[in-house]
């Protein structure tokens, strides 16, 4: 913590850029990245709205904490291993509904003929907020970040763009992934037997092997990568620190990025529920 003591008020741009930092922390990358890339093989269509869906689930979780919501970060700590364990049940279980074209039952305030099964990538992103949560560097950075605003509102922005910058790789890379029109791949769509496609075999495979993975290295005691967390929690603060000193050198800085990233958000999200 020593890194935050000069600093007065975190640069929200260096809190994005934490963020974006933490997202690798080790027991952070393990979960969200493999479970994202595995759902967007299994979805296939609106590959935007299905991140930014995803992205909610994780906002879900890491938000609360962000308020101070001490019980839920007592929690993730004491339940770390169980968590990982359930979340690699519900991969496994994801696996098996893209597999066999099964969605989960939702309220049809989205489309589910047209945005896939919304409700398991809610559900993705939420134990992907809870993985994040569990992940010491992750809750560490956010916590320490969040506690240096003098307010509330403050707290709750800082947070946020914390958030925002773990999410933020994400939803470069469905932008990627859907102007480059990857899954529209005739391959991929083509039934290998039954209604099984190459793509609902890919995302099959990668959930339940993740979800395996996941499993066997929680009862093996091997996700606690003691050492490597505590380089992650150090590269975390040490970003934020070093960028909020950047950031107080350049008058408007701060603001310029803030005002930028609420545009190109909202140019994301409303170019997600464009799509057809």
């Amino acid at each position: 913590m020593t890194g935050f003591a000069p600093l007065i008020q975190l640069s929200l741009l260096a809190s994005f850029i934490a963020g974006m930092i933490a997202l690798f922390a080790p027991c952070c990358v393990t979960f969200l990245l493999p479970a994202y890339f595995a759902n967007i093989f299994k979805e296939k269509k609106r590959v935007l709205l299905m991140t930014f869906i995803y992205s909610l689930g994780i906002f879900t979780v890491m938000l609360p904490v962000v308020l101070g919501a001490r019980v839920l970060t007592q929690i993730f700590f004491d339940l770390h291993d169980q968590t990982y364990i359930i979340g690699g049940l519900f991969l496994i279980f994801v696996g098996f509904l893209g597999l066999l074209g099964i969605k989960l039952p939702m309220p049809r305030i989205v489309s589910t003929r047209q945005a896939g099964d919304p409700l398991s990538t809610y559900i993705l992103g939420i134990i992907g907020g809870i993985t994040s949560a569990c992940c010491a560097p992750v809750l560490i950075g956010v916590l320490a970040l969040t506690t240096l605003s003098p307010t509330l509102p403050l707290a709750l922005l800082t947070g946020f763009f914390y958030v925002l910058g773990m999410v933020t790789p994400l939803y470069l890379a469905s932008l990627f992934i859907e102007k480059g029109n990857f899954l529209a791949n005739p391959i991929l769509r083509r039934p290998l037997f039954s209604t099984v496609t190459l793509s609902n075999l890919i995302s099959f495979v990668m959930f339940v092997g993740l979800g395996l993975l996941l499993i066997f290295l929680s009862l093996t005691g091997r996700l606690s990568m003691t050492g490597a967390e505590e380089a992650a929690s150090r590269a975390i603060q040490s970003a934020a620190a070093n960028f909020t000193t950047l950031v107080s050198k350049v008058p408007g800085l701060d603001l310029v990025f803030s005002l930028l990233a609420a545009f190109l958000l909202y140019k994301f999200i409303a170019k997600a529920f464009r799509q057809k």
